[in-house]
């Protein structure tokens, strides 16, 4: 019998935590979980570190949460005078850790993937309050558009990077995965950019082009820390559109979330017509939980250039991953739709941004519009697998169970390996008492959804996080 999730508290001193992992259950019960006792001692798995503020000082007394991502079982924790904490995992798995205190938080939680007998050692850095995680000070004095000048002081510094794992973002996976999307999405957008200088440019705007130049050399040879370092002096000398998008972009590529909102604030105040300025801040806003935020941004930035398809599609991609529809969002995909008819992309976030205002009601009018979009992107393109899915949750909404499970058939055939096409089938088969077939279509769910995560994880390899100090509090 199922029994609710429990959490265990080890004792391990006075700064101690350990989380009491639990198996999954039954596959027909897929998200319920029941208690296990390992049967035989494992290699034990151990998460340390020490929570700073901007000055790199040690923060006492701050709560520490540690989180499984299956589960949700969690621990809490505090740290001592020395500013550390401890927690013990029983089992391998994905994790978050994150830290609190009053008047303080962390840019963004810390994400790990544990295996048995590992020893984790993470720094998290509190920093105070602000109102826009995006705008915390380059709000205050941003550049002139005119005659820009690189006057104010960026309020962090690169120290070094970490490791790969401390990958981290707000919300669910699927919000963390969007943002990573959008993060490689924006820094796509500087593509051919890389021209040598001309020799009738100032030697400032040719020595700041040297040091693009070496920052993009650098980012493809792996050396994330040479490069950022390398756009910093290229904004320095000139804090050109270019330039400030390329020191953005990698500080957003590599997790910096913060630094790369206020250098992305900064840009688009200096150069208010640049779209993929104004994309690059909602980037950031969305990788730190602020969406609605985001979303606005992207939405002038779609409003600055309406045949660009870029605003739209990332507008698209964060109206997928939240879970309500974001401002704005829904007017400026049906003007993409309308500009673009034949966009299968298009077509698609504008039937799931119409879907989720329609899905509480059978006869809700949204429905047949949203179906009639989802049959356009596929018709344009045949093997748009989530186009399918979508559509699947359409038929669902509206009681066409059969047309529904055609449709998530369709999905995973062309994708064999796309986890949610097998989870919505087998969702679907039992509904429909074919409950064989769920259970069929559940264990190629699990199969394509470890496959999925392994591939993540590969791509979260290659990206080294900065390790950041920030300096906004200091006097």
């Amino acid at each position: 019998m199922n029994r609710p999730c429990r959490i265990g508290l080890l004792s391990q001193g006075a700064r101690a935590a350990a989380i009491v992992l639990l198996s999954a259950a039954a596959l027909a019960t897929p998200l319920s979980l029941s208690a296990q006792t390992p049967a035989v001692p494992r290699p034990a798995i151990t998460v340390s570190g020490t929570v700073r503020d901007a000055a790199s000082k040690r923060v006492a007394g701050a709560a520490v949460f540690f989180e499984e991502k299956a589960t949700s079982a969690s621990a809490e924790s505090k740290t001592g005078a020395d500013g550390t904490f401890s927690f013990l995992a029983l089992r391998p798995g994905t994790y978050t850790v994150r830290a609190e205190k009053a008047g303080m938080r962390l840019a963004a939680p810390v994400s790990l993937l544990l295996s048995l007998g590992d020893k984790k050692q993470v720094d998290l850095v509190l920093h105070a309050m602000h109102a826009d995680p995006a705008a915390s000070s380059a709000t205050a004095n941003p550049p002139s558009p005119a005659g820009v000048e690189f006057d104010d002081k960026p309020s962090f510094s690169v120290a070094g990077v970490t490791d790969w794992t401390n990958v981290g973002g707000h919300g669910s996976d699927a919000k963390l995965r969007a943002s990573e999307s959008l993060a490689r999405e924006t820094a796509a957008l500087k593509n051919g950019e890389s021209a040598a200088a001309s020799a009738n440019e100032p030697e400032a705007a040719r020595n700041a082009d040297a040091h693009r130049l070496a920052g993009d050399r650098a980012e493809a040879s792996g050396d994330p820390l040479a490069a950022v370092h390398e756009y910093e002096q290229a904004v320095q000398l000139n804090p050109s559109e270019q330039n400030y998008f390329a020191w953005g972009t990698e500080l957003l590529l590599h997790r910096a979330i913060q630094p790369a909102g206020e250098v992305f604030t900064n840009g688009s105040a200096a150069y208010p017509k640049s779209a993929r300025m104004l994309a690059g801040v909602g980037a950031a806003l969305y990788a730190a939980g602020s969406y609605a935020s985001a979303a606005r941004r992207l939405c002038q930035a779609s409003d600055l250039q309406p045949a660009d398809p870029n605003p739209y599609l990332f507008l698209g991609k964060m109206e997928k991953a939240a879970p309500d529809t974001l401002p704005c969002a829904t007017e400026k995909l049906a003007r993409f739709v309308h500009d673009q008819p034949a966009n299968p992309q298009g077509n698609y976030y504008y039937a799931v941004a119409i879907w989720k205002q329609s899905r509480d009601s059978v006869d809700a009018p949204g429905l047949p519009q949203a179906e009639a979009l989802l049959l356009k992107a596929v018709a344009a393109n045949p093997n748009f697998a989530e186009a399918y899915v979508q559509l699947g949750a359409v038929y669902t909404t509206e009681g066409k169970l059969p047309r529904a499970i055609t449709a998530y058939k369709k999905a995973a055939e062309i994708n064999p390996r796309f986890a949610e096409a097998h989870f919505r089938l087998a969702q679907a088969y039992k509904r429909s008492g074919e409950n064989e077939k769920a259970v069929q279509e559940l264990q190629l769910y699990k199969q394509a959804d470890k496959a999925e995560n392994a591939a993540v994880e590969r791509q979260r390899r290659e990206i080294r996080q900065f390790l950041i100090v920030l300096k906004d509090d200091q006097p």
